[in-house]
């Protein structure tokens, strides 16, 4: 069992509430650590370290930047596995998926220090503008926020982390990191590395405990200057009602779609859709939720797909043999299951899967799942995919559009002239072409329209949202 301390700016240290709770296993309850309960006082330390961290960390050059964030990828390489230990204990995935995750977390660690070394500004043509000759220069540079503010999720305990903390540490601000409460351990031996590699005290901070109290809190401080959030889209709204007047990235629900057309490759389509929509239990923001399908290939779809997904196996998250481990608690597996009869009552049928042993569900597939029910309307996070028909382009797009959300899409089709409508009519954040929409290369821009959210991932597009822009006219004269 892993018993941990809350990092204050950089120092190990208890909760001053002096409580502490147990972090369980989904899959069997078992104890796997303890980390402090935060209180407000504890967030109050955290903000002040922040500031002065935020006000060296400025002033410290992108190369040294980058060397400290460099040796910390080091150490995240070297920790690897430890840190899956961690993420499927804690999280219920297989280890063979916290190993893929927690191998990934040195490049991307790399990757921000390299965004962060690159903040190009811009030259103005100022004598463009009439009554402006040459006796100005104009020119733009970019700045860190100050104090970013970090709310991170279960469901990709390690990932999700340094995709904030990452691009915000290169860019030169200073973060408190308030992980989702199911999965604290992994984001303290995430920032064990940052610490270890010689990050100045006062740079990061990472609070465990509750997240209404703390996160109101936290969001709505003036000394934060950005918030960047992934959850659900009711929590982001709540953190933008209490924001107030600073930058914001809300990465929020989904219930992304999967478009198949009469000339798609139905095996390709089969078992991508059979990786897509049960990977980490399905629970991703990505995760294939809804299939749209031809009538044509409906059936045939189906039969393809039944297959793989019965062929899923569920168990111990800690065997090499489980393909598919629990959600994240016991409570979420009821809801799903819920979910799934409440479509079978409304007149889809289930044609595998369905069933709850704990935490575990069983990979599930729906068919003839109308359109406008709550079952593919709302988000699901759970490992279940609900398959509906439409006649044609139009209708297979407006149904794609059909929800609140916009996080991404998946087209099968090999009509290229089809394949372009639907890259320009559909409203997504993230377009796939024969492919689902579970795949996301860490360097690339991610983000949702609509109830998705507002803002880009991605380590440029993240260090951009994480500075600030300045405009400077150099006069030659006064006038």
């Amino acid at each position: 069992m892993t018993s941990t301390q809350l990092l204050i700016g950089g120092r190990w240290t208890a909760a001053r509430t002096s409580e502490i709770e147990e972090v369980r296993s989904p899959y069997d309850g078992s104890v796997v650590g303890e980390v402090p309960v935060a209180g407000l006082d504890d967030v109050e330390l955290a903000l002040q370290a922040a500031e002065r961290g935020a006000a060296t960390w400025r002033r410290t050059p992108a190369h040294e930047r980058m060397r400290i964030l460099l040796r910390a990828a080091e150490l995240a390489d070297e920790r690897t596995a430890q840190i899956a230990a961690t993420i499927s204990a804690e999280n219920g995935k297989t280890i063979t998926e916290a190993t893929v995750e927690a191998g990934r977390s040195g490049d991307l660690i790399r990757l921000s220090a390299f965004e962060g070394t690159q903040l190009y500004g811009d030259t103005l043509p100022l004598d463009a503008n009439k009554g402006t000759g040459f006796d100005k220069i104009g020119f733009t540079v970019r700045q860190p926020v100050g104090i970013v503010v970090a709310i991170t999720p279960f469901n990709y305990p390690s990932l999700l982390v340094l995709h904030k903390i990452g691009p915000a540490l290169a860019a030169g601000n200073a973060v408190v990191l308030k992980p989702a409460r199911n999965t604290p351990l992994t984001a303290l031996a995430l920032a064990a590395c940052f610490v270890d590699a010689g990050l100045p005290e006062g740079v990061l901070s990472v609070l465990t405990g509750p997240g209404g109290a703390l996160g109101d809190t936290l969001v709505a401080d003036p000394r934060v200057r950005k918030v960047s959030f992934t959850g659900s889209t009711g929590i982001g709204e709540r953190i933008a009602a209490r924001a107030g007047v600073k930058k914001l990235s809300l990465e929020l629900g989904a219930s992304c779609p999967v478009v198949i057309m009469p000339d798609a490759d139905l095996e390709l389509a089969s078992s991508a859709v059979a990786v897509g929509g049960f990977a980490n239990a399905g629970q991703v923001c990505i995760s294939v939720q809804r299939v749209i399908a031809h009538p044509a290939i409906n059936d045939d779809f189906l039969d393809a797909l039944v297959p793989k997904v019965e062929a899923i196996r569920t168990g111990d998250p800690s065997s090499a043999d489980t393909t598919m481990g629990a959600v994240i608690s016991t409570a979420e597996a009821e809801r799903i299951q819920e979910s799934i009869t409440a479509a079978a009552k409304a007149g889809a049928r289930v044609l595998t899967g369905g069933e709850r042993d704990g935490a575990v569900v069983a990979p599930t597939v729906v068919a003839d799942v109308d359109p406008s029910s709550p079952f593919s309307q709302d988000e699901l996070f759970g490992p279940a995919v609900a398959v509906s028909k439409a006649e044609d382009w139009e209708s297979a797009i407006a149904q794609a559009n059909g929800t609140a959300f916009g996080l991404a899409a998946g087209i099968f089709t090999a009509d290229v002239a089809g394949a372009v409508r639907a890259i320009r009519e559909i409203d997504a954040g993230n377009v796939h072409i024969n492919w689902t929409p579970l795949w996301r290369a860490d360097l690339m821009p991610y983000g949702g329209l609509k109830g998705s959210g507002i803002g880009k991932e991605g380590p440029r597009w993240a260090v951009a949202e994480m500075t600030e822009e300045k405009t400077v006219v150099l006069h030659g004269r006064p006038w």
